[in-house]
């Protein structure tokens, strides 16, 4: 295991959701993140160990006789790892959790911890909306134990309501968070993602094909980072970051009239969206009949929001994004000295569109750092440390407060 991984147990208790867990730690292991899983006994009876035994390549350890170095497994498996995640956790195992009960390999892994614990309730809606369940868990969040769900939808007894594990996708963004140090806590980021929509007529427009995955997936890792992030997103097919505050828009002047409502109080201003550069000067209020063999349009221009923000008299911290077909680094660089920015990601559109990877180049004083390709989970990754890393420098710092 490389020095850069995180290790984590993922302990299972007993409930249908178990087969997420397996799913969760097939995902887990492929961000970064060293797996042993420890499961109860009646996990066991949804989710044979050798299921997670494949997608961890570790043994499952299942009691507290399995052995380890010193034959004490409940204080062995806890003493190196970065946290304990229990999910899907039960509302039996929630109430151990609470008491101090320590009758098997999990309970007493937790009670005798050193490191933090997460858990993902998982039950019917009954169990969850339950006083004894509330109890249990407002005393888990006031010790400080992080709650991640439960979800809301239909459930595997046939009833609908509050109490489904999140998707495995879910739950590892939000361990994912959970696990980053916190080089944003408490900074408010504004940004833009996706594209824009403009109106041509009541059912056609000028867009592109920007997906709006990289900014989706800076604002999430912004989040993780302990940011407070507002997303101003034109229109795309993303679920929005967990956490983040959402404001929809669809042309560039409503995005920018997102903008300047928030930019006042924001630190950190990123501009990922693929703002539309031109508008329709006047669009038609009704759709246009198809009549002629051609048809003429009259484009406006459209405000620049990123050179707006970053020439306001007491500017945010602002990051712009370049995405270039050809003389990607000439017409980066330009940008970034044009709109005056202290840092700029630039990378080739051909490469990176409707992709869940890419490459980028981030622009700053000191030059040029290229980031090779990788998911853009992980490149959002490595900018916010970048930005997070010259947010705090002491230069940068003593400009934003000058008047």
């Amino acid at each position: 295991m490389g020095a850069s991984r995180h290790r984590l147990l993922l302990g299972v208790t007993g409930g249908v959701a178990a087969y997420k867990a397996a799913e969760l730690a097939r995902l887990l292991q492929q961000t970064a993140i060293d797996v042993q899983v420890v499961m109860t006994a009646s996990a066991q009876r949804f989710v044979a160990p050798l299921t997670f035994q494949s997608l961890t390549g570790n043994p499952v350890m299942t009691d507290m006789w399995n052995g380890t170095g010193s034959g004490m497994p409940h204080i062995d498996l806890s003493r190196d790892c970065d946290g304990i995640i229990i999910a899907p956790a039960s509302a039996d195992f929630i109430a151990k959790l609470v008491t101090g009960l320590a009758d098997d390999l999990l309970s007493t892994l937790c009670l005798a911890r050193e490191c933090p614990l997460m858990i993902a309730p998982a039950m019917n809606r009954q169990m969850w909306e339950n006083a004894a369940t509330q109890r249990n868990m407002r005393q888990l969040e006031a010790e400080g134990v992080a709650i991640a769900g439960p979800a809301a939808g239909a459930q595997a007894c046939g009833e609908t309501g509050f109490g489904r594990l999140l998707e495995a996708p879910e739950l590892a963004a939000a361990i994912e968070a959970w696990l980053q140090p916190k080089l944003l806590r408490d900074v408010r980021v504004l940004m833009t993602a996706g594209p824009t929509f403009e109106a041509i007529d009541a059912v056609r427009g000028i867009t592109n094909l920007s997906s709006g995955k990289m900014g989706y997936a800076i604002a999430q890792a912004a989040i993780a980072a302990g940011a407070d992030v507002t997303l101003v997103s034109g229109p795309t097919c993303l679920a929005a970051p967990a956490r983040a505050r959402l404001i929809n828009a669809t042309s560039a002047a409503e995005m920018l009239a997102a903008v300047i409502a928030e930019v006042s109080s924001c630190a950190i201003f990123i501009g990922v969206a693929a703002v539309a550069d031109y508008s329709v000067a006047t669009p038609n209020l009704q759709k246009i009949k198809k009549t002629k063999d051609t048809l003429t349009l009259e484009l406006a221009r459209n405000p620049d929001i990123l050179d707006y923000v970053a020439n306001l008299p007491q500017p945010p911290f602002c990051v712009g994004f370049a995405a270039e077909s050809e003389n990607l680094v000439e017409y980066a660089q330009e940008k970034r000295r044009r709109k005056r920015l202290p840092l700029l990601a630039a990378n080739l559109v051909q490469d990176a569109l409707g992709r869940d990877d890419s490459e980028l180049i981030l622009f700053d004083d000191e030059g040029a750092h290229s980031l090779p390709r990788a998911a853009k989970s992980v490149l959002a990754g490595q900018l916010i440390a970048h930005v997070a890393k010259l947010y705090r420098k002491p230069a940068l710092a003593e400009k934003r407060k000058a008047p």
